[in-house]
Formats: C-alpha cells, structure tokens, sequence
C-alpha cells in the first residue's frame, strides 16, 4: 500500500467522518448569524439569555466528551456515536418546538449532551496511519470550517423562510442523515492497546490532564473557540453598521472563508514537507492575535472589517484543522478517546466560556473591548505554544492481512500488541487491512507481517 498517499480506507473514513462532523457542527453554527435578531421574538429574550443560548451547548458538551471518550475507549467508537447522535437530534426536536428563550436553552443543551467530537476524532485517529493522520485530521478541520462557511449562508436563508424554529427542524434533518452515513459510510474496525492502557482509570485521566505537551494543546483549543463565540457577539451588528444588511452576510462570509482556506493549505503542505509544524503552528498563534488587535484599533469600516476577517480565519481554519493531528500523535496508545475527550470539552468549554465573556465584556466595556480582551488571550497563548516541544514521529505502517473475521481479528490483534515495539495495532476486518504503530528499533517487521497472513 502507498505511503506517500491516503488509501481507499483512509479516503473514505476521512470524507465520511467529515462529513458527519460538519453536519453537526452546521446545525449547531446556524443559529450565530441570526439569533440576535429573531430570538427577539422569543419570550423572555434578553441579552444575557442570548449569550446562555449562543453558548449552553458548550457547556454540557464540556462535561460530557471525556466520559464519552472514555466509553468510547470501551464499548467502541461507532455505537457511541450513533448515542449521541439520537441525542442531538432530542435537543434539536426540544429546541424547534419551543416558543420561548428558555425552551431554546434547554434544547441547546440537550444538543450538546449528544458529546461525539471525542469518538469522532478518536476513530479517525484509529482509521489512518500516522504519517497520514494530518491530511485526515485536516480534511475534518476544512468540513468544519466549510460547515461554518455554509451556516453563514443558509442561517439567514432558512431562518428568513421558516423561522427561529425552522433552523432547528433542519437541523434533527441533517442529524438523522449523519446518523446514516455513521452506519453505512463509515469503515468498521477492531483497535487494540497494550493491557490495562484501554480505559483510562482516573490516575491515567489526572496524568492526561497534567500532560504538559497536552495541556498546551487543550488550553489553545479553548481560547481559539472562546475567541470565536466571543467575537459574533458584536461582528454581525458591525457588518450592518458598515452597511451590509444581515441577509447579504453571506456575501462577505463565502468569499472570505473560502479565501481564507487557500491562504491555509500552502502552509499546511509547508509545514508536513517540510517538518516546520511547531514553528508554522506557533506561527499561525501570532498571526490570530494580530487579526483581533486589527479588529479592535481598526475603524469599523467595510474593507477594515474583511481585512480582519480574512486573517482571522486564516489562521482559526490552520489551528482547528492541524491541532487534532498533533493531538493524535502524542495520545498514549489506547486512550486517544480518553485525550480526544479532554480536548474536545476545552473546545466546548471554551465556546460557552466565549459567549459568557463576550456578553459581560459587551455590558461593561463595550462591545469593541471583546476583540482587546480576546487579543490578549490569544498573546497568552502564544506564549504557551513557543515553548512547545518538537513533534517526534513513531513509524506506522498499513498492511493487507488474510484476516477477515472480526472475532480472528480481534485475537490477532491481541497478539500484536503482546509483540515487543509494537504501540498499537488496528485490524480493519472488512477491507483486510492492518494498520500497526511501532519503534522499528524494538519491532520485528518480518514477524508482524507472518502473523497477519494466516
């Protein structure tokens, strides 16, 4: 099988998981263009109450991606998903169906129970070869971002059309075709890990948490999401201000997300060729805070505010697309969903934390002190990623196999992992394929691939 490349398996677990994790995050997305406006229609609307609807998703998505990454670890990564899926689809029903701001909180909430970022992530990590792990992880990175280009389009549109009410129904819509393509789409497979490193107990959770390396990680995704939320606070009445009426957003959003992914990729390929990961990520830290000094010395006008938001999400798009890549690699074989947990509910975290802030900092200081403050997060973290260590790369490889029943697979893999310098090894039953991670210093090759062919 090619090294060089994405294999079939790698390609369609990339696209199909990608795109279940876009379908969520457009529903969950659309309501930021528009909820300041119709959600005045909502009983018992104020500010503070937008702020808890923008962000209540977040918080119960914090509290609930480690222990559905730790289940995940334990009963496998598809039937969790489809889980949280049915309950994203509740929260939505709860959500369409309420009159007033209350019942939209809660609904949010419920969405947010549906916590499958972790096993997502974590079964993409399982589906590809380390050397390749970027180039999946960044596909699910640009589905994100694309997921957001489009909630900045159709937001309006549905909302225009059918109501507040009308972008939730589309949503339980779009959750109930991510539950099919959950089970159809994407490839089965069996993982295993060294014994006792499957399920993180709370003594490997802590040491997770104080992972410095890891830590850093996690603290960059809840500022970047927290900046995010924070920021569509105030941007959406900026663009009215500067003359852009909310129904022609789309217009400043397409163009400036799509343009903002071509300014991504170079540096992405940059980066992998060129082995300059920790100096282009730490790169792109900088580059996030600059676009929020801008935002907030800048005048509001047209031009200033797509100047701004071009390099903003310039580099959003490069940090969301590489970060669960180096996360991946530097998981401890076996708990990647218990890490992927950690890491999702800082992201989530930090979104609900994003529309807190935000609203306070709007009350007190005013809406164009959001950007100062964010800006100054941002510098923080800087700070944390320059100090970052070299990223070190095991070998992986991805190997055909005679094996093509999941209760042999699931033996031979057992014996894999046993074998000394091997750190963990996934047997794709379905397809015949094997994809093992080793220190090709300790490992034997030649035995690993006797015992694949049966």
């Amino acid at each position: 099988m090619s090294t060089t490349g994405l294999n079939n398996i790698e390609k369609k677990a990339a696209f199909s998981l990608a795109a279940v994790f876009g379908l969520r995050m457009l529903g969950l997305f659309m309501i930021l263009p528009v909820f300041a406006i119709y959600g005045e229609q909502l009983s018992g609307y104020s500010p503070v109450w937008l702020g808890l609807a923008i962000g209540a998703y977040g918080l119960t998505q914090a509290m609930l991606q480690i222990p559905m990454g730790i289940l995940s670890d334990k009963f496998g990564r598809k039937p969790v998903i489809l889980a949280g899926l049915v309950v994203f689809f509740i929260g939505s029903i709860v959500a369409a169906m309420s009159d007033t701001i209350y019942g939209v909180v809660l609904g949010r909430a419920i969405q947010g129970m549906g916590a499958i970022a972790s096993a997502v992530l974590a079964l993409a990590a399982d589906l590809s070869r380390e050397e390749q792990r970027p180039k999946v992880m960044a596909t699910i990175g640009m589905f994100i971002g694309l997921s957001f280009t489009l909630a900045m389009v159709f937001g309006p549109i549905v909302a225009e059309a059918f109501g507040l009410s009308g972008l939730f129904w589309f949503t339980a819509v779009l959750t109930v075709l991510a539950m099919f393509m959950i089970q159809f789409m994407v490839p089965y497979s069996v993982n295993k890990a060294p014994r006792g490193d499957n399920v993180a107990l709370p003594a490997q959770l802590s040491n997770l948490i104080r992972n410095p390396q890891l830590t850093r990680l996690n603290w960059g995704v809840f500022i970047l999401h927290m900046a995010l939320t924070a920021c569509f606070i105030t941007l959406p009445k900026q663009f009215v201000a500067a003359g852009l009426a909310l129904e022609n957003h789309w217009q400043l959003y397409l163009p400036t997300l799509l343009g903002s992914f071509f300014l991504m990729v170079p540096f992405m390929i940059f980066a992998i060729k060129k082995q300059r990961e920790k100096q282009m990520f730490t790169a792109a830290v900088a580059l996030l805070s600059c676009a929020l000094f801008l935002m907030w010395i800048l005048p509001g006008g047209f031009w200033n505010l797509v100047l701004s938001v071009v390099l903003f999400f310039t580099a959003f798009n490069y940090l969301e697309a590489t970060m669960p890549s180096i996360l991946s690699r530097l998981a401890p074989a076996g708990v990647k969903g218990s890490v992927m947990g950690i890491y999702s509910s800082s992201q989530f975290l930090g979104a609900f934390t994003g529309g807190l802030l935000g609203g306070t900092i709007a009350s007190y200081l005013g809406e164009q002190s959001i950007f100062l403050v964010m800006a100054v997060f941002t510098l923080l973290w800087l700070i944390g990623a320059a100090s970052m260590q070299e990223l070190k790369k095991s070998k992986s490889y991805s190997l055909t196999t005679s094996i093509t029943c999941e209760e042999r697979a699931d033996e031979i893999a057992e014996q894999l992992i046993n074998m000394p310098g091997v750190i963990e090894a996934t047997l794709v039953h379905a397809e015949a394929v094997a994809y093992v991670k080793i220190d090709d210093k300790l490992a034997d090759l030649k035995k690993i691939k006797a015992l694949l062919q049966e």
